[in-house]
């Protein structure tokens, strides 16, 4: 293996594990620290810490969902997206840094709500930003991961074409 890829692979590797434990640290953390359902103002007016359990997908997406097969759906889809990140991860690697980066940023975000998923069937959200009685959906540090990895991914995609996921993008 060439001195690229090994650094490659070690960014790759720091950064999933950086994500997962930052993910997990904080979680336990929140449900340490703060009553189930309980908040405390960071920003009065824009930012709360609360403790809640989502069930669904990113940003509660279907956490309401009556259907008992729900979790189950959601923890077999988590399962079956890390794996295609990982592949994504794999094919792509040696690709640039910005790739690698915003790979490993989101699999560290998927592999973060997966460890929730598997250990209590929901995940712990604790993130929650507002504007007077309008909310974002609460969320956690992994789904913050998944999103600025899929932006930088993205970015990367649409501002400097090159060969990905194996075929050529135009130049």
């Amino acid at each position: 293996m060439d001195r690229k890829s090994k650094i490659a692979y070690v960014v790759a590797v720091l950064t999933t594990l950086l994500g997962v434990g930052l993910d997990q640290l904080t979680k336990y953390l929140v449900v340490l620290k703060i009553p189930f359902h309980g908040e405390i103002p960071v920003i009065p007016g824009f930012f709360n810490l609360v403790f809640i359990r989502n069930k669904g997908a990113a940003f509660g997406f279907l956490s309401g969902s009556q259907h008992g097969f729900a979790p189950t759906l959601f923890l077999i889809l988590t399962v079956v997206a890390t794996i295609f990140v990982v592949y994504l991860l794999y094919r792509n690697i040696r690709e640039s840094w910005s790739v690698t980066l915003s790979i490993s940023l989101i699999l560290g975000g998927a592999v973060g709500n997966l460890v929730d998923r598997i250990r209590s069937g929901s995940v712990v959200d604790f993130l929650d930003v507002y504007v007077k009685a309008t909310h974002w959906p609460s969320f956690n540090l992994a789904d913050s991961f998944i999103t600025v990895g899929g932006i930088l991914l993205l970015a990367k995609l649409l501002f400097s074409p090159r060969t990905f996921l194996g075929s050529s993008a135009p130049k």
